[in-house]
């Protein structure tokens, strides 16, 4: 009876100490991340996000059905993501699996038609099964929604000379970015503007059709004609202005009020031609690309970077389509090799530019760094092994598609094509006399901190037209194929960075490491460990179990 006692009462005491610890930490809650990546761990521009939600949200993982081990990997990242975020998240985060080829077949096609919009296409898997291979369709992205709004977005994706095992890495990586930036989007309030600079002949292609498309769900995007703005402070309601393509050269007043929003701490971003060509001319006997003076070069030396006069060619080319012969009385669109036209594929390990895929750079020149304290300059894409520089006079003609490009030629590889300038900048005009009429009182020689995007080509964030009805394509679509390429994401990246380097952007540079298992071990070792797994843990609790009832009968045998 007196054991009976004792043994409800530690029950009891057993019972008080569990209830205790749950409400401490009902209470009190807290994580812990053990792993060496931090991999459960979330940005702190990401937890700022979550705790700032005023409404709950939820997420259909479209990434369903049976899975191969590394796709099964991918899938349940975005479930612990999504538990994480909701255990910092200031309102409740729901997620549920959803299959869109559950649905019927009309809806269906609504759906995967609706996908497409968030960039969100259906992938082909290859799998074996009953010893051959089966297709199967799957959905690698998430749909995010509050009560109003609906998001989608992508999370398979990688740099285009990745393998699969290292795009799917890389998608692990980034997964806290897109979920993150998803819910974002859900609740933006668009409180950040960009300026694009009109007045030189900028964004002819598109008319800015491209950018708008891409920044309009989280940026304020405006037109500014520069020759209008009377004072520096005119601009500084703006986090970025962009120089797009100017066809004629700027003023010194219009350089000295740029270069005065940098100094004040604007973000600028320069796309710059450095020859002028007229491409419609690039028939017959073709035509001729020369140096044009934009009067921006002197600005962007002082800040460190210098656009040549040149075009660069790459192996890694793109496609442009001419008009071939005649099939009856229809003339055929034919695509011929256009080495102008660069699908650059290797980037940078930035938060700008990781795991992003192809880039397409049309008539684009080369950059080089020159010195300038204090700021650091990083090349964010390159072009292939095998690239080259032309330089002015260049010449274009379609008849030089026929020919096949030697080799030999293409020996300078991995060009950087686009640079970003980050620190303390000179202005222009420090010891120089200022252009007149501008407020002298409020000039300032340097900034605090800055930043500058700068690539050699004016057409890099302008769409394509459709060739059936002119209209302009989403940015990065090739007119005349299914090809989609990352430009529109390049520059919501640059975008984001530059407006906030520290905000969730950062959290593109979270890395796993992957730590595969030694197949010629496992395979000679293989019994070894097996025995070991099963075995041991049997033996081991067998004896816990001989010595506790060994110990028990001794001290009742006593009594």
């Amino acid at each position: 009876m007196r054991n009976l006692e004792g043994s409800i009462k530690q029950m009891g005491v057993l019972a008080v100490m569990l209830a205790a610890i749950w409400a401490l930490v009902s209470l009190l809650p807290f994580r812990l991340d053990l792993t060496e990546e931090k991999r459960y761990s979330l940005h702190p521009a990401s937890i700022a996000v979550l705790e700032g939600l005023e409404e709950p949200i939820e997420i259909d993982i479209l990434l369903v059905g049976e899975l191969p081990g590394g796709m099964r990997r991918l899938q349940r990242s975005v479930e612990e993501n999504i538990r994480t975020f909701n255990s910092y998240s200031n309102k409740r985060i729901t997620y549920r699996y959803f299959n869109p080829l559950d649905l019927p077949k009309k809806e269906q096609e609504d759906f995967i038609v609706g996908l497409s919009d968030f960039g969100i296409n259906p992938t082909n898997l290859y799998t074996s099964e009953a010893g051959g291979k089966q297709t199967k369709m799957i959905f690698p992205g998430i749909l995010a929604r509050n009560a109003e709004f609906e998001v989608g977005a992508l999370i398979l994706k990688g740099e285009a000379n990745m393998g699969p095992d290292e795009i799917l890495n890389q998608s692990v990586e980034n997964l806290e970015f897109e979920l993150i930036n998803a819910i974002k989007r859900l609740v933006s309030k668009q409180e950040k503007e960009i300026g694009l600079i009109v007045g030189h002949g900028e964004m002819s292609e598109d008319e800015g059709f491209g950018i708008v498309e891409a920044l309009a769900d989280d940026y304020q995007v405006y037109k500014v004609p520069l020759e209008q703005a009377k004072l520096v402070d005119d601009l500084m309601t703006f986090d970025i202005l962009m120089v797009i393509g100017p066809k004629s050269a700027y003023q010194e007043r219009e350089i000295y009020l740029l270069d005065q929003f940098l100094m004040r701490g604007g973000n600028l971003v320069f796309l710059v031609d450095p020859l002028a060509y007229n491409f419609e001319e690039a028939g017959g006997e073709g035509t001729v690309a020369m140096p044009f003076d934009n009067g921006l070069d002197q600005m962007l030396f002082r800040y460190g970077v210098r656009v040549n006069k040149d075009f660069v060619q790459d192996i890694n080319f793109g496609y442009h389509v001419v008009m071939g012969g005649n099939f009856g009385n229809q003339q055929q669109m034919v695509p011929l090799p256009w080495p102008f036209y660069v699908a650059a594929g290797r980037m940078a390990k930035h938060p700008i530019t990781k795991g992003l895929d192809q880039i397409v750079f049309r008539f684009t020149g080369s950059l080089d760094t020159v010195k300038a304290d204090g700021v650091v300059k990083t090349p964010l894409v390159f072009g292939s092994d095998f690239g080259k520089k032309l330089p002015a006079p260049v010449r274009l003609a379609f008849a030089d598609m026929e020919e096949k490009p030697d080799l030999d030629e293409f020996n300078q590889p991995n060009l950087p094509l686009v640079y970003l300038l980050e620190g303390d900048f000179t202005s222009l005009f420090k010891n120089r006399f200022l252009p007149e009429g501008v407020d002298k009182a409020g000039f300032v020689p340097e900034s605090n901190e800055g930043r500058v995007l700068v690539a050699g080509t004016g057409q890099l964030f302008q769409s394509s037209k459709s060739p059936l009805d002119g209209n302009p394509l989403l940015l990065g679509q090739d007119p005349f194929s299914d090809t989609q390429y990352a430009n529109r994401q390049l520059l919501q990246n640059a975008v984001n960075y530059l407006v906030d380097p520290d905000g969730i952007i950062a959290a593109r540079t979270k890395q796993f490491q992957i730590r595969p298992l030694n197949k010629v071990k496992v395979e000679a070792e293989k019994t070894k460990w097996q025995t070991i797994n099963t075995v041991l843990p049997a033996v081991v609790f067998a004896l816990f179990g001989f010595v506790w009832v060994a110990l028990r009968k001794r001290k009742f045998a006593g009594k």
